[in-house]
C-alpha cells in the first residue's frame, strides 16, 4: 500500500526513497502533513477559479525540486504547520464553507495516503468537487486509494525526455511514470462534467508548462496526450520566469513569444482540440501566493474542530 508496514518506511511515491519520515527526511523533506497556506486562489483555469475563486490547500515540501520551481519556498525548503489528518478534514469543510468553487489540493502527492484518510472522513459532507493538483510523480497504486474521492484530477507532465527530466528534476522515470499516471486518473474520471456555470465538477485537465529552449520536449508531450486522448483538457501554460540564478542557461530568460505561438500551433496541428492557453502577461511574480506561517497558525486558531 506505499508503506513497509514492518518498519513503517516510506516507498509513497515513486522515489521510493525507504526512510523512515519521523527519523529522516526523504526527497520531499517533510514528514507529518504540513500546510503552508489556505486561501482563495484566483489564477488557475478558468473552470477552476472562475469568479468564485478556488480553495487553494497548499502542502509543504515536494517530491520533484524542479529546478525552475515557482513555489520554490514551499516546496523545496518546506515550511508551514503541521496537522493531522482529522484537521486537514476540518480545513476541506472549512474551504467549502468560505464559497470557493471546488477544493484545490496543491501538491499533494507525499501526503496522499493521508489524504485519502482526509478525504474519507470528510466527503459524505462535501457538496463542491475534490481537485487534486499534483506535479504526476505518482505510483499507481497511490491514486488508487482516492478513487471515488477526487472529483478533478489536475495533473502536470512536466517533461517527457529522459535526460531533460533527469537534469530539471533528477528523475530519469518521469514520463513513464507521470503517463501511466494520467492514465490511472482517466480511469478514474473518464468524463469531463462541467456545471451550468462552466465549472468542472469532474473530469481531467493536463497541465504543462512550456520551458525556455525546451519547446521540442513539449511537442513530444503533446504528440502522447493526442495519442491518449485528443479529447483531454491541455492547459498549456506560458508563465515561467526566473524564480533565480540557474546553471544551466535556457532557465535564466523568459519564455520567448514565438515559443510559446509554436507550442500552440503544434497543439493545434497534432489533433488535440479542448485546451486552455495563457497570455505572456501570466509570467510574473505577481501572481504567487504569500506563505506566512504565522498566518497559516491564525487561521488554524479560527477553524472548527468537527472529525
Amino acid at each position: 500500500m506505499g508503506y513497509n508496514i514492518s518498519a513503517m518506511k516510506c516507498n509513497l511515491c515513486q522515489r521510493n526513497c525507504n526512510v523512515e519520515r519521523s527519523d529522516k527526511k526523504g526527497v520531499c523533506r517533510t514528514d507529518g502533513i504540513m500546510l503552508s497556506r489556505v486561501a482563495r486562489h484566483d489564477w488557475e483555469e478558468p473552470c477552476i477559479s472562475g469568479a468564485k475563486g478556488s480553495g487553494a490547500v497548499f502542502f509543504a515540501g515536494c517530491n520533484l525540486h524542479c529546478r525552475f520551481c515557482q513555489n520554490y519556498d514551499i516546496s523545496v525548503v518546506p515550511h508551514g504547520v503541521e496537522i493531522s489528518v482529522e484537521r486537514l478534514a476540518d480545513v476541506i469543510a472549512n474551504v467549502q464553507d468560505s464559497g470557493a468553487a471546488n477544493i484545490n489540493l496543491i501538491t499533494p502527492t507525499h501526503f496522499s495516503d493521508k489524504v485519502a484518510q482526509a478525504l474519507s472522513l470528510v466527503k459524505p459532507y462535501l457538496h463542491i468537487p475534490v481537485v487534486y493538483n499534483t506535479g504526476s510523480y505518482e505510483k499507481v497504486s497511490a491514486l488508487q486509494r482516492l478513487e471515488g474521492l477526487v472529483d478533478v484530477y489536475l495533473p502536470d507532465i512536466k517533461f517527457c525526455d529522459a535526460d531533460v527530466s533527469r537534469t530539471l528534476a533528477g528523475a530519469a522515470d518521469y514520463f513513464d511514470t507521470a503517463t501511466a499516471a494520467v492514465a490511472e486518473m482517466r480511469r478514474q474520471q473518464p468524463r469531463d462534467v462541467f456545471d451550468e456555470e462552466g465549472y468542472i465538477k469532474r473530469g481531467v485537465i493536463v497541465r504543462h508548462l512550456v520551458l525556455p529552449s525546451f519547446v521540442e520536449d513539449t511537442k513530444r508531450i503533446l504528440d502522447w496526450l493526442a495519442a491518449f486522448d485528443n479529447d483531454i483538457y491541455v492547459s498549456l501554460m506560458s508563465q515561467y520566469f526566473v524564480t533565480r540564478r540557474s546553471d544551466i542557461p535556457a532557465l535564466n530568460r523568459r519564455l520567448f513569444r514565438h515559443e510559446y505561438r509554436a507550442a500552440c500551433e503544434y497543439f493545434a496541428n497534432v489533433g488535440l482540440h479542448n485546451g486552455y492557453f495563457q497570455e505572456m502577461s501570466s509570467a510574473t511574480r505577481d501572481y504567487l501566493p504569500d506563505f506566512d506561517d504565522g498566518e497559516m497558525r491564525r487561521l488554524l486558531e479560527n477553524i472548527p474542530r468537527i472529525f
